[in-house]
């Protein structure tokens, strides 16, 4: 690294002192903080964004967004290559960037990374960033802070996409990377030409009701909001009428979006019981989440949730439809089976679980976290993973894309429209639609209503595939979180000695239950997750296992 590319770096530093008393986390959603403190952050993840693009030699993206926080903070999260999260490997620098004390500081860490992961500076590739920010007010000032950032390494480039979900700008990196076009507009033209595929697969004989036809989307009043009003002017076969865009003076993530409907299991602002029966969806602030929810008819602001454990199952379902027409007749290719897998967390419902089972289809669990899921279902042909929160995907292999394409040419040319075909095609379709980058609440979407017109299904048939077992979760307060140690995907304590003993103990007094607890990637507490088969046992069960907890580990024995 040479004289002036260092001068450059001390020169944007002093730009943007960091706050003083502030210690920041490149955590599992990037960096969260109020906007205010937020200036010198940008400008340091600029710079480690043109240093990961100078060593993947590839695309980075840098996404300035708090998802589905309060309006009044902002953060930002890392696209990699292949438009997934930033490498765990980088997290811990990007923690040490964030939180340095001053300019010579930072210029030493970046020097010392630089030479220990042999990040090349000698011109022959060029750092190029992507940026992209949501709706909140503080985006465009720190956005500028970031473009700095990406400016102080010599020769990086740096594209302002503008307002973008977060998604959109995931998937931008991925296909720049893949060699494909990547604006905003060939975005939407993926989109719509798959799900028009998939509608027009749909079997003559899968009529909806009249009412069905409809969707009530509430948008957050966040970016998902606006995306999806220019979305459904090019839709045919679908009417979506979207409520809380943003315009109309509704506040970002107040009362609204995907997170809020999912835990207070009430109806959204502008929602209420005259909009009983019909199918109604929750994105939430930077559109990477999505549930879907019926008002109950017996209440105005009571719903029948349906979270990402039962947009898994409907996936799953429609996936393994497909892959049972083609297998049957796989022999151009030796009988190739595709290996389908489904990714949880513990936090799933547990009758999710027992629903998938047995359907027949491998469930793994992998411990809390995107990062964990979309590491374990790319090791499928085909992995779908869901957090009950909304977000996830599907991915699919290359390796069972090549077979697919060969397949569907094969039965171009022998057997045109047959059935195999056609399912060869919403295979091949569902691979463009849903955003492989990461969990996208506007593709996820999409192919929910294509899935739905294709089976024939009211959101209340889909609602009744299981149900779902009563659960409570809690926190507990600990002197040191690090104390707890688990394993098998954080259902499993293994420290402190005979806490699990306990809770196996506590577990066996009630039907269908099932607890477990892990300890907070983000401050000092304990939680607790518990399931039974009523309400009240599984209230009963957390605060049994809560009390072991504070027992084995609370405040009070510090």
């Amino acid at each position: 690294m040479d004289v002036m590319q260092r001068s450059n770096l001390l020169e944007s530093s002093c730009l943007f002192p960091p706050p003083l008393g502030v210690k920041l986390s490149y955590g599992t959603a990037g960096f969260r903080a109020d906007a205010s403190i937020l200036q010198s952050t940008m400008l340091r993840m600029g710079i480690l964004a043109a240093l990961r693009s100078l060593k993947t030699h590839s695309v980075i993206g840098l996404m300035i967004t708090a998802s589905h926080n309060k309006v009044s903070d902002n953060g930002l999260k890392i696209a990699d290559p292949c438009g997934g999260m930033l490498s765990q490997h980088w997290e811990p620098f990007s923690d040490e960037l964030a939180n340095a004390p001053d300019p010579q500081t930072l210029l030493l860490l970046i020097v010392e990374f630089v030479k220990k992961e042999n990040i090349p500076f000698d011109g022959a590739f060029t750092a190029e960033i992507l940026l992209g920010r949501d709706t909140r007010p503080s985006g465009e000032s720190l956005l500028k802070a970031a473009k700095q950032g990406v400016s102080s390494i010599v020769g990086a480039v740096v594209h302002d996409m503008g307002i973008l979900t977060t998604p959109q700008l995931h998937w931008m990196v991925r296909a720049r990377n893949k060699g494909f076009k990547a604006t905003e507009s060939d975005y939407f033209e993926q989109l719509l030409s798959s799900f028009r595929c998939l509608m027009d697969l749909i079997p003559n004989e899968s009529k909806m009701d009249e009412i069905e036809d409809r969707l009530i989307v509430d948008g957050a009043n966040g970016v998902g909001g606006e995306k999806l009003e220019i979305i459904k002017k090019m839709l045919s076969g679908l009417v979506i009428e979207v409520l809380n865009t943003g315009k109309d003076g509704g506040i970002l993530n107040e009362g609204v979006g995907a997170d809020f409907v999912q835990k207070e299991k009430v109806v959204p602002h502008g929602f209420g019981s005259n909009h009983a029966g019909i199918r109604c969806a929750s994105l939430d602030g930077d559109a990477d989440r999505l549930v879907y929810f019926s008002v109950a008819s017996n209440s105005s602001n009571k719903i029948d949730l349906v979270d990402g454990d039962k947009i898994l199952s409907l996936f799953a379902v429609f996936i393994k439809e497909q892959l049972s027409i083609l297998e049957g007749d796989m022999k151009g290719n030796n009988n190739y089976k595709a290996r389908l897998g489904v990714v949880q967390t513990a936090y799933a419902n547990g009758a999710s679980t027992d629903y998938l089972k047995h359907l027949g289809l491998e469930v793994v669990l992998t411990p809390t976290g995107v990062k964990y899921l979309h590491a374990r279902a790319a090791q499928y042909d085909i992995g779908i993973y869901f957090e009950a929160n909304g977000h996830g995907t599907i991915l699919f292999s290359e390796h069972y894309l090549s077979l697919l394409e060969a397949k569907n040419t094969e039965l171009s040319s022998i057997s045109q429209g047959s059935e195999l075909q056609k399912a060869a095609l919403r295979l091949l379709a569902v691979s463009k639609l849903i955003n492989q980058a990461v969990g996208d609440a506007l593709s996820g979407l999409l192919l929910v209503e294509a899935i739905l017109q294709h089976m024939g299904w009211s959101i209340h048939r889909w609602n009744e595939l299981y149900q779902d077992l009563p659960s409570r979760q809690l926190k507990v307060k600990v002197v040191d979180r690090t104390t707890v140690v688990t394993a098998n995907a954080e259902t499993v304590v293994v420290s402190p000695p005979g806490l699990q003993e306990a809770i196996n103990a506590e577990i066996a007094k009630y039907i269908k239950g099932r607890s477990f607890v892990r300890p907070s990637g983000t401050e000092d507490v304990v939680r607790v997750y518990a399931e039974a088969s009523t309400q009240e046992e599984a209230d009963s069960l957390a605060n049994s296992v809560a009390e072991l907890v504070d027992r084995f580990l609370g405040v009070g024995n510090s």
